[in-house]
């Protein structure tokens, strides 16, 4: 049994990945009520509020022309880069950046982050989860919080796949590993 605080931890909530951005995951606008109830909720149990998000290079490893996966999307202090206008994320939240650096590409919110030992600091325990995407970011980001030994709590709601026929896969996965979904 996981003990320790809860918190919440935003996956990469970003313009670039919501309708009109450059790597668009298709209906991502329709979690952000979901997620600003999960914020509101989180602030009145006063609850650690973290928000992961891509923050690359303008020559990122992942992006096609450096031979990725991907298109040109959340380059730093761009505007495809920046939270979803509408999430009311707090000032006091904690911003966590991944993949920023040139020939490195990461998934996870833990993935170079120092998040784990952050989060140990603050004695979380538990991490209630939600973002884009579900088959991708979320999925690995909670994989690792369960490598790491935070329970997780994957909020189905406020989250969207790039390819909703994976979510079905994806949900199966993290619950075998041991996450709760709700």
């Amino acid at each position: 049994m996981t003990t320790g605080n809860p918190a919440l931890l935003l996956v990469d909530i970003q313009n670039d990945f919501c309708e009109g951005g450059s790597l668009a995951v298709k209906g991502a606008s329709a979690i952000i009520p979901v997620v600003n109830r999960m914020i509101s909720e989180a602030e009145r149990s006063h609850q650690l509020i973290i928000a992961s998000r891509d923050w690359h290079t303008v020559d990122h490893c992942s992006f096609e022309a450096r031979g990725g996966p991907w298109p040109p999307h959340c380059i730093q202090d761009s505007r495809g880069a920046a939270f979803h206008p509408d999430m009311a994320l707090p000032d006091t939240a904690v911003r966590v950046s991944k993949g920023v650096g040139f020939d490195t590409d990461a998934y996870s919110a833990f993935d170079g982050t120092q998040l784990e030992s952050f989060l140990k600091r603050h004695d979380i325990g538990t991490l209630r989860i939600a973002g884009l995407a579900l088959d991708v970011c979320v999925r690995a980001t909670a994989l690792d919080a369960l490598k790491h030994g935070f329970g997780v709590e994957l909020v189905t709601d406020g989250c969207k796949a790039v390819d909703p026929q994976n979510a079905p896969e994806v949900l199966d996965e993290l619950r075998a590993a041991g996450a709760s979904i709700s």
